[in-house]
């Protein structure tokens, strides 16, 4: 088990004992683990362990996502981590949205970072583009982090363009690395598809511009209350596969409504990889949509370690 990617869960009528953080619903009898202050329940491990372990993972990789992102911004690269479930339709969707730039907007760089357990089949897919990608194959890991992809960065050609132009390790034309305009189109962008899995992925700082979580219609409209920290750390949620719907019961508004109930800055774009509908408005996202501070993702993990800390605090107060 991930330690650092247990689910939370409120608490409710019994609390085990064991430090376990499981809580049991004196109702139905439903389990609830990683109630406590780790979120996480391990076997073997303390709560105060898990949160010291998670600390450490996370303040590790938090440092390399900044090295990432202030990489990706001298060089003019805007990157995106796609984060969903098997069979979303991720690397569809890609694989449209690289024809339709390479054919609108062919002065953007372009590059993908492929994350699976096992297999080069999504790179190969995007090779066939045309685009260049770099697979990187985790193993049993879950989820893709940020020294990871600052490995396949650096294999890129996308990398090597840059120094060639002479862009270097600065700051770029402005600050941000995308041209003099706050709404100008970045120069390069790196697509990061993240393994498939809407848990672990969550919490994981890439050095990305921004996560974009994809939804497809046939996986049922509840997703963003089931697995919340994925749609909470998203920026964009992509509906996908819209053109099936008239052959499925799905609830878009509730979806919606689902998805705004936990986090209600989430944009929401609906489209059809297959069709075309809805394309159109993922591509002036792409290419039009306002620079973030480069420490919003950032700041999201560092709230959480502060809140790691004052509950490892809080943990030895009790103990003492």
């Amino acid at each position: 088990m991930c330690v650092v990617c247990g689910c939370s869960s409120p608490a409710q009528n019994v609390k085990e004992p064991g430090g376990t953080g499981l809580v049991v619903d004196a109702q139905t009898g439903d389990l609830h683990f990683g109630a406590g202050a780790a979120h996480v329940a391990v076997p073997g491990l303390s709560e105060s362990r898990a949160i010291r372990i998670e600390q450490d993972v996370l303040g590790a990789n938090n440092r390399v996502a900044q090295q990432n992102r202030a990489h990706f911004r001298s060089h003019g690269v805007r990157a995106l981590n796609l984060v969903s479930s098997p069979g979303s339709g991720k690397t569809t969707l890609l694989c449209a949205t690289i024809r339709a730039l390479q054919q609108g907007h062919p002065g953007v760089e372009l590059a993908v970072i492929e994350g699976d357990q096992q297999t080069s089949n999504d790179a190969d897919r995007i090779r066939a583009t045309g685009t260049p990608a770099i697979q990187i194959n985790t193993g049993k890991g879950c989820h893709l982090d940020a020294p990871m992809v600052a490995q396949a960065f650096a294999r890129l050609a996308l990398h090597s363009h840059a120094h060639a132009h002479g862009n270097g390790h600065g700051h770029g034309d402005d600050g941000r690395g995308y041209g003099h305009g706050r709404h100008q189109a970045p120069q390069s962008l790196l697509f990061i598809e993240n393994v498939g899995n809407l848990v672990c992925p969550a919490l994981w700082d890439l050095g990305e511009d921004a996560k974009v979580v994809i939804l497809s219609v046939t996986e049922g409209e509840d997703k963003p209350v089931k697995y919340p920290d994925m749609f909470a750390a998203a920026e964009v949620m992509v509906l996908t596969k819209i053109d099936l719907l008239p052959h499925l019961e799905f609830d878009v508004q509730r979806c919606m409504d689902y998805a705004r109930r936990v986090n209600p800055d989430i944009r929401i774009l609906q489209l059809s990889a297959i069709s075309g509908e809805g394309m159109q408005n993922w591509m002036d996202w792409l290419l039009l949509h306002p620079d973030r501070a480069a420490s919003a993702p950032q700041s999201r993990v560092q709230a959480r370690i502060a809140q790691l800390e004052a509950e490892l605090q809080h943990l030895k107060a009790r103990q003492d």
